[in-house]
Order: structure tokens, then sequence, then C-alpha cells
């Protein structure tokens, strides 16, 4: 009698249909060359009406992608940062003054007098709503750079960016991964510490409640600090390979060549003499230090475990920043006014609407972003 082999799919009667392939996260160099772009959207425009705009799309994007993890939950501790930076800018045109004119005096603060040599600096005063407005249109232009920054962190996985560094710059990034990741993680275990302690009916708050929840915290920060460095030190982290004399000229020669081309570059970029030399010579720069940066990568010997590839949707994620980056700067030139509004004489911001629009398209990664994984019950 022969027997006959029972496949899977006769139990069923049906063959089973295939997993749907879940959607990759996008390379973590597009989510901070996306961020830092909208930061340099910042830095040329002072109207606050546009800073806000760039604020509500950070924050949408950030609510609409951001996954759960440890280092996503650091976005609040930056808008509490850049909402203390605004204060202090504010607190300081109080109490030292402004060096812009104004009319609208608003309160006038006992003047203390200083000595000779402070000339320039006054403690008290006139304060005046114009100095005041020049205060919060500066202030808030930083407050938003720091939320992009913020944004980039939430966002983007530092491990994953560490792997996609250079070899030549291996080193230096996982200190700027470790420190990346130490602020989420401490934010992570005050709020657990303080959950666990108000669930036992302790007070979380004021000086008491600080030392019994700083202590632990310090504490296992230690703790992580030394099992990283015993991890690193087994994976051979700082061990260099041995490479040719003319490699290790050539590299040194190319890199701070090129770094030097590239601060050459920017200063004529920014200046109007130099505006002729100023792209070709930055260029240059940027070639010969990415070149000296392919060299240096021979020193560090590594491999890259399934290396995370730039695919279409991540070249349009980081595009888009660009791209509000870009029309931010040709409006600050064509259209200065409406970019840097006034203080002296005070008048209501308005919204440009080109540039406006520019902005709106950094909105684009909410759409073209994979969606953040519910975590598992």
């Amino acid at each position: 009698m022969r027997s006959t082999a029972v496949r899977p799919t006769d139990w069923a009667g049906t063959r089973p249909a295939p997993a749907a392939r879940r959607p990759a996260s996008l390379h973590p160099g597009a989510w901070w060359l996306w961020a830092l772009s909208l930061g340099v959207a910042a830095t040329r425009t002072g109207n606050p009406l546009l800073l806000a705009l760039l604020v509500a799309v950070s924050a949408y994007v950030v609510a609409t992608c951001r996954r759960p993890s440890p280092w996503s939950r650091s976005y609040g501790a930056f808008l509490k940062l850049a909402l203390a930076v605004l204060l202090v800018r504010l607190l300081f045109t109080v109490v030292l003054g402004s060096p812009v004119p104004g009319t609208h005096v608003l309160v006038t603060l006992p003047e203390l007098p200083l000595p000779d040599w402070a000339q320039g600096i006054r403690l008290g005063g006139r304060v005046t709503a114009e100095s005041l407005v020049f205060a919060l249109y500066d202030g808030l232009k930083l407050a938003t750079l720091l939320i992009c920054v913020g944004a980039a962190n939430a966002l983007a996985n530092p491990h994953r960016l560490l792997k996609s560094l250079p070899g030549a710059l291996y080193e230096l990034g996982v200190a700027v991964v470790v420190a990346l990741t130490f602020a989420p993680h401490l934010i992570a275990d005050v709020q657990r510490l303080r959950a666990a302690r108000r669930l036992r009916g302790r007070p979380d708050t004021g000086l008491r409640g600080l030392l019994q929840v700083g202590l632990p915290v310090l504490e296992g920060a230690l703790e992580r600090s030394v099992a990283l460095a015993a991890a690193m030190d087994a994976r051979g982290y700082g061990r260099t390979a041995q490479v040719a004399p003319r490699v290790r000229r050539t590299t040194t020669a190319l890199t701070l060549g090129g770094l030097l081309g590239v601060c050459a570059g920017t200063y004529g970029l920014l200046t109007a003499e130099g505006g002729t030399y100023g792209l070709p010579v930055l260029l240059a720069g940027l070639a010969a230090a990415l070149a000296g940066l392919r060299l240096g990568g021979r020193r560090t010997p590594r491999t890259r475990y399934r290396p995370d590839r730039w695919t279409p949707r991540a070249f349009l994620v980081a595009g888009s920043g660009a791209a509000a980056a870009a029309a931010m700067s040709v409006a600050s030139v064509t259209d200065p006014a409406a970019l840097s509004p006034g203080v002296v004489p005070l008048v209501a911001p308005a919204l440009p609407l080109w540039p406006a629009a520019a902005v709106l398209v950094g909105l684009l990664p909410a759409f073209l972003a994979p969606a953040p994984k519910e975590p598992s019950p």
C-alpha cells in the first residue's frame, strides 16, 4: 500500500495566505536631514507666524511617525527646553535692557548704578514693548531650532544612525549616540521612579522627593555606563588597523584641506565679496573632506549587519525639508521685510503665502513614513 504525504495546506483545504510584508522604517539620516533643514529654515526668518508654523509641522510629524521607544519620549523635554530658552531671553531683556529703541513704555523698573567699567550694561530701567517683541522674535527663532533638533532625536533611531556613519567617524559617532540616548533613558527612569513613589503613597515633588528620585537615577546611570564600557571593550572599540604611512598623510591632508575649504566657502557665501568663489570652494572642500573620510575608514575595520538603505521614500522625506529650507533662503533674499518684520515702528507681522506653503511641504513625511508599530500587549 502506497502512502501519500500530506501537505500542511491539505488540512485546511486551502493554501494559507502569505504574510503581509511590513513596511521598513526610514533611514535615520533622512529624519536628521529633514529636521536640520527645518532648522535652517527657522534661522532664515524672524517672522513669528512662520516660526510657529515650523513648530506645528514638526510636532505633527513627530506625533504621527514616532515609535514607542525610549528616545521618542525626549520630544517633550525639548519643548520644555525651548520654552525655558524663550522665557530666559525675555527675562534678560527686562532685567538688562535692550539696544532696541522704543516709545511704548510698559513699565519702569528701578535702575541700579553700575561702575564705569560696565558701560553699556544697565540693570532695570524702562521696559518697552518694542524691546520685548524683538526679544520674543529672537528667542522664538532659537526655540524653533531646538524643537527641530528634538524632532530628529525623537524620530531617528540613534543605534541605526551609528551604523550608517563612515568608518572614520565611528568613534565620534559612538560618543554622540551615547550622549543622545542618555537623556531619553534618564527621563524614562525619572518617570518610572516617580510613578512608583506615587503608587506607594510617597512624595515625588519638593526637595525630599528630588533626592529620593535623583539618587536611584544617578545609580542606574552609573551602572549603565559601566555596562556600556564593558560591552564596548568586548567588541573591540578603539582598536585600529595598520595602514601605510602615505595613506595616513593623504587622509590628513584631504581632511584638513577639505575642512578649510568648507570654512572658506561658507565665509564666501555669507559675504558679498565672496559670492563668486564661495560655492565652488565649498563644493571642492566637501569633496576633499568626504575623500579623506573615505580613506580614514580603513583604520577602523568593521562590518555592517543589514545596513540601512536609502529608499525613494527616504529621499522624499529629506527632500521635503531641503525644499522648505531652500524656499526660505530664497525668500529671505527676495522679500526680507516679510520674513523679518520690524519692531520699530511696532507693526503686526503678516504671513507670506509662498514661504508658508514651502513650510507646509515639510508635512510630507507624515504621509510617506511607515506607520509606527503598536506596542505588543
